[in-house]
């Protein structure tokens, strides 16, 4: 299936818990998976969602990675490759595998202009992130912790499989993330999916203004339900 780019912008107004909830008017199943179930250290707060499609790495920072400058080199283009390669935009997300991840950190001023520059509009790691001061200010960054070193942090393997935070997500799966977390958006039901984020909004409308009335009773508040319960 082909993506619509104008679409993956459109999703960018909505936060990701308000895609949440629309994916599971989709599919129920949602419920209980394709997210992250841990919280993040948001580098942009107020920069709002992205959304765009998967490119995945593993990473390791306690140990150097054995290889020869030479082959380091190249590992490090052939991973800057990987993240620019068409369709675009594209959302980074990368695994730690250390047994305490965020030992050393792959993002901070540099890796996140550089990023950005790839086409790249953010990314998730349960890794860490440094030079909060100075990252991109276009790039959003969910990290899994803040530190001050590197250390040896070195790309180990990239477009395959990775999972953050319990989220699985596959090379090319279409991601979206904000200071929430992150979710899958599966490609099958993209192009339904702002019907589906409309029709969450619409019921919630009844409850909310009951709520923020100002003159809420438990009456009022059965009555909102109820309506909300008749919007299809």
């Amino acid at each position: 299936m082909t993506v619509d780019p104008r679409l993956l912008e459109h999703l960018r107004a909505f936060d990701t818990p308000t895609v949440c909830n629309a994916l599971e008017v989709l599919d129920p199943s949602r419920r209980g998976h394709g997210f992250t179930t841990r919280p993040f250290v948001c580098a942009q707060p107020a920069l709002g969602a992205v959304c765009g499609f998967a490119r995945t790495a593993t990473i390791r920072a306690v140990q150097p990675s054995g290889l020869s400058p030479e082959a380091r080199r190249r590992r490090r283009l052939d991973y800057y490759a990987y993240v620019a390669e068409a369709p675009g935009p594209t959302v980074v997300v990368v695994q730690d595998l250390d047994p305490t991840p965020g030992f050393g950190a792959f993002w901070g001023e540099v890796n996140s202009a550089v990023h950005r520059a790839l086409g790249c509009m953010g990314a998730v790691t349960d890794g860490s992130v440094r030079d909060l001061d100075a990252l991109d200010p276009e790039f959003q960054l969910l990290a899994g912790s803040v530190g001050p070193s590197h250390a040896h942090v070195h790309v180990v393997d990239f477009g395959i499989d990775v999972n953050v935070h319990g989220m699985a997500v596959r090379h090319g799966d279409v991601i979206h993330a904000d200071r929430h977390g992150a979710v899958v958006i599966p490609v099958a039901l993209l192009e339904d999916l702002p019907d589906a984020i409309e029709l969450c909004l619409r019921r919630e409308r009844p409850i909310l203004e009951a709520a923020r009335s100002g003159a809420l009773t438990l009456e009022a508040l059965a009555e909102a339900f109820r309506r909300a319960e008749e919007i299809h």
